[in-house]
């Protein structure tokens, strides 16, 4: 399974994370390296202590990385793998590997090798699938156990070990098992969206037909009626000409509304998004007031709805901010105000803003984004006029 995303933004942030979490395990390399080369080995075991130590990297590394999936490169290895050995399990076959590489390294040198342990154990949760991986990890506690004790280590470094080990293995399935949830509920969400979307065809398909089924219809039998008065009774024909005219245009109308509706946001849907959205990859989401009026004219809701939606999916998808105010203002002029703390626009305006400025024209209103100040952050103001003597009462939907 490939749990990396490739249409997720790779951020400074995020390239920091992985480099550290890379560095963290690099500590327990330290014992090992240092006494191979302060060890006073002869050429033979020094380069068999070399070469078993590369083996265990490049295993730890593909098994890790390819394992949770952030570099394609080491899928590679485990595919090459596979069409070497002609097998599928290339990833048990590398854990075992790994294993009796470690078990002949420590045997070979000394207890200051047990630390290979740890990479085998972070290897086998990263590597294998659950519970599969808790069983490796017991197995690798007790080689480790084992070993220690046949080679007199002292007790209370080989439990401290031990411990490490579980802890480290433990982490790394519950890694694993984030990644794959993860990978499953973009992968729900997916289908889902698919599945709105042909649900929404189909009502779409229903609806045109409602409307149009029976203009058509008599469009038809009038068109009839008309060829059939002619020439003899050209007075009738005209008379259902026109009536054919009358319905026609009455049947755009109804086209015009029934995709009128469906464009139309409104205030409820478009929050209940922007919360589902923001709460999804972790940003706080303030919404003031709580409780919206109901907008007394639809085609300002419409158009503020829009400008709603078009800010918080930048803000999701582009700005990496962990905060977002949504502000709405009343009055003879509603004004929405949506701000976040990420690291602010790409410099140039996309088909999203430009959208907007054309539908705030029709409106006459106005926007304004501000995402190149010396602050951080994305800020978006729009503002629509609302019809003299219409006051919105309600609470929001």
């Amino acid at each position: 399974m490939n749990f990396s995303d490739p249409t997720r933004q790779d951020t400074g942030r995020g390239r920091a994370i992985r480099l550290s979490w890379s560095l963290l395990w690099l500590f327990f390399l330290t014992p090992v390296v240092h006494d191979l080369a302060t060890g006073g080995y002869g050429p033979i075991r020094l380069a068999v202590g070399s070469f078993g130590l590369l083996v265990v990297v490049v295993c730890y590394v593909s098994l890790v990385f390819g394992g949770i999936g952030w570099f394609g490169l080491f899928r590679r290895f485990e595919e090459v793998v596979c069409a070497l050995l002609g097998t599928d399990r290339a990833r048990q076959l590398t854990c075992f590997v790994l294993w009796v590489t470690a078990v002949g390294l420590i045997l070979t040198f000394d207890d200051a090798w047990l630390g290979v342990m740890v990479y085998v154990s972070v290897s086998f949760g990263a590597g294998l699938r659950f519970p599969q991986s808790a069983w490796a990890i017991v197995g690798c506690v007790l080689t480790g156990l084992v070993l220690g004790f046949a080679l007199d280590a002292a007790g209370d470094d080989m439990f401290v070990l031990a411990f490490v080990t579980v802890l480290t293995g433990g982490l790394m399935i519950g890694v694993r098992r984030l990644i794959e949830t993860l990978a499953e509920l973009r992968e729900a969400r997916e289908i889902v969206a698919q599945l709105s979307a042909s649900e929404e065809r189909l009502r779409m398909a229903r609806d045109l037909h409602d409307v149009l089924g029976h203009s058509l219809s008599l469009i038809t039998l009038k068109s009839e009626l008309a060829g059939r008065f002619l020439p003899g009774h050209v007075d009738r024909a005209i008379e259902q000409v026109a009536d054919i005219e009358r319905v026609s245009r009455q049947a755009l109308v109804d086209v015009r509304e029934a995709v009128g509706g469906y464009r139309r946001p409104t205030f409820a849907v478009e929050l209940a998004g922007a919360r589902i959205a923001a709460r999804a990859v972790g940003i706080e989401l303030t919404v003031v007031p709580e409780q919206w009026p109901v907008c007394p004219d639809p085609d300002a809701e419409a158009v503020l709805s829009w400008a709603l939606r078009e800010a918080v999916t930048n803000t999701v998808r582009h700005s990496g901010a962990r905060r977002c105010t949504v502000e709405l203002s009343t009055g003879p002029t509603w004004t929405l105000e949506i701000a976040d703390d990420g690291n602010g626009g790409a410099g140039c305006e996309g088909n999203g803003l430009t959208g907007l400025r054309e539908r705030f024209a029709l409106a006459d209103g106005s926007i304004s984004v501000d995402s190149s100040s010396g602050e951080r952050g994305f800020r978006l103001t729009a503002s629509v006029p609302i019809p003299a003597g219409t006051v919105g009462e309600s609470p929001n939907r």
